[in-house]
């Protein structure tokens, strides 16, 4: 690390590419890093010593079958990072806190009681604190890109802050404190059911109206501008939240960015949606809406062969949440059947009550064996590796419905990898896909030791970099809201 003075940062950032860094007064030069792994999962499969270098962010250079250099840093094995591509931050707070059974039958509706309870007291300080303790916990377990679909916008008492994106703003803060790359998805909510039934008390921090959330959007765009590679999308919260009217008023305002949707999540929806309208979720938004590739439909866990085909034919991906979808007992998405049709999936942490990117793929894959009596569904043909196939199909899903991209480790694309260890017990003689095996299926976050965002290492042996500090906060922030 060399100091000196501004013109000698200028004319070696010229002649040498490197970066200015700076700290308080001071401009301090770094080197652009350069990386070396054994073994690297590039998008066209795995390539061994390989030799990368990145510039600004971003991936400079992919160099197959080639030597380390002295300076290089050594790796194993390395993979991209994932997308998370739902995510209600907030939610982390109360992970395990309705596993109470209650005095009637218990599904998704009674959770969403007590959820509406718990996020009264949420002001823009506690969010901040448990948003950035969920960003950790993402970041640790091997995502490096979060859409957070964001519906809690005004203050305790359901009035307007001075400024419209306060409390989105503070999971805009805790991105930049955490290094976590950020989809923010600020999320219309006008309504308590279809047919545009008036909000009830327990919603008044979430609703606004068309003009509203217009204003909300661009105070967004504003704030999120200091992020890098930061992603801006809207998100009609579902269809019992919105009327077609204003659906179709929100809409343009996303331009070419992702528009996310709750949809056909639990049954008494479905049945909802056919009292309302005369059809099913899905089945009603893809014939009023122009839903196509910048559309992600969360969970449309209860669809016919017919809407699956549709979902498909739109180029809109599905939004898997296994985690969530199992605690609140959702249902399992036929993921089997839509993926022979060539549908596009990501996984997100939703409900945030377990963070685990290698938890959420088991978990699909796990339910698609129990509902079909099968073994290795998604892993895509005969002797392919389940868990390479998972991956990958998360990685290129939740890329396209994040606005991100999704090609991984290629030239041009943001430098957000992870590390493996390859002396995990249950990583030992693997190599290539089958390492992706042993993570998802034996060793889960446990074998995953380096996690790097922008070609910032973030996460040592397992560890993020911020977590003791993020730990007093968010501890202070518990305190508060269960007191």
């Amino acid at each position: 690390m060399i100091a000196a003075p501004a013109w000698q940062v200028a004319r070696l950032m010229y002649r040498h590419n490197y970066r200015i860094i700076q700290r308080s007064d001071k401009a301090t030069l770094m080197p652009d890093p350069a990386f070396h792994a054994r073994a690297a999962m590039l998008p066209d499969g795995w390539a061994e010593q390989v030799r990368i270098t990145v510039r600004d962010g971003l991936f400079a250079t992919i160099e197959r079958d080639r030597p380390a250099e002295p300076d290089d840093e050594r790796h194993a094995a390395i993979l991209p990072g994932l997308p998370n591509l739902h995510s209600h931050a907030f939610q982390r707070a109360m992970a395990g806190l309705a596993e109470a059974r209650g005095s009637s039958d218990d599904d998704f509706w009674s959770w969403r009681a007590a959820m509406y309870r718990f996020v009264d007291r949420i002001g823009p300080e506690e969010l901040r604190a448990i948003a950035l303790m969920a960003q950790i916990e993402m970041l640790e377990s091997g995502f490096t890109r979060v859409g957070e679909f964001h519906y809690l916008h005004h203050d305790r008492a359901g009035g307007r802050f001075a400024d419209p994106a306060e409390m989105s703003a503070s999971v805009i803060a805790a991105a930049e404190e955490s290094g976590i790359a950020l989809t923010h998805l600020p999320v219309f909510y006008a309504h308590a059911g279809f047919g545009g039934i008036a909000p009830a008390a327990e919603q008044r921090r979430f609703v606004h109206d068309v003009d509203g959330f217009a204003d909300l959007l661009e105070a967004v765009r504003g704030a999120a501008v200091r992020l890098p590679d930061a992603v801006v999308g809207i998100a009609p919260h579902s269809l019992r939240a919105v009327t077609p009217e204003e659906l179709a008023a929100i809409t343009p305002l996303a331009g070419h960015a992702p528009i996310h949707i709750h949809i056909a999540e639990q049954t008494r929806e479905v049945d909802d949606c056919m009292a309302w309208a005369g059809a099913r979720p899905v089945e009603w938004l893809l014939d009023h809406a122009a839903v196509d590739a910048r559309w992600c439909l969360v969970h449309a866990t209860h669809v016919t062969a017919r809407e699956t085909a549709a979902i498909v034919g739109s180029g809109s991906v599905v939004g898997l949440c296994p985690i969530t979808e199992a605690n609140l007992g959702d249902g399992i998405f036929p993921a089997a059947r839509f993926l022979e049709l060539g549908g596009r999936f990501g996984v997100g942490s939703d409900s945030n009550v377990l963070i685990d990117a290698t938890e959420e793929l088991r978990l699909l894959e796990y339910g698609q064996r129990l509902s079909l009596g099968q073994r290795n569904v998604v892993g895509g043909g005969r002797a392919c590796s389940t868990g390479d196939a998972l991956y990958r199909h998360a990685l290129a899903g939740g890329g396209q419905a994040l606005g991100a991209g999704g090609v991984g480790i290629a030239v041009g694309e943001p430098a957000d990898f992870l590390s493996l260890d390859t002396d995990h017990a249950s990583l030992l003689g693997r190599s290539g896909a089958h390492l992706v095996d042993g993570l998802i299926f034996a060793a889960g976050r446990s074998a995953i030791d380096g996690v790097w965002r922008r070609g910032r290492r973030l996460v040592s042996d397992g560890r993020h970099h911020a977590r003791d500090r993020a730990m007093h906060g968010y501890r202070r922030a518990l305190a508060e809201l269960l007191a």
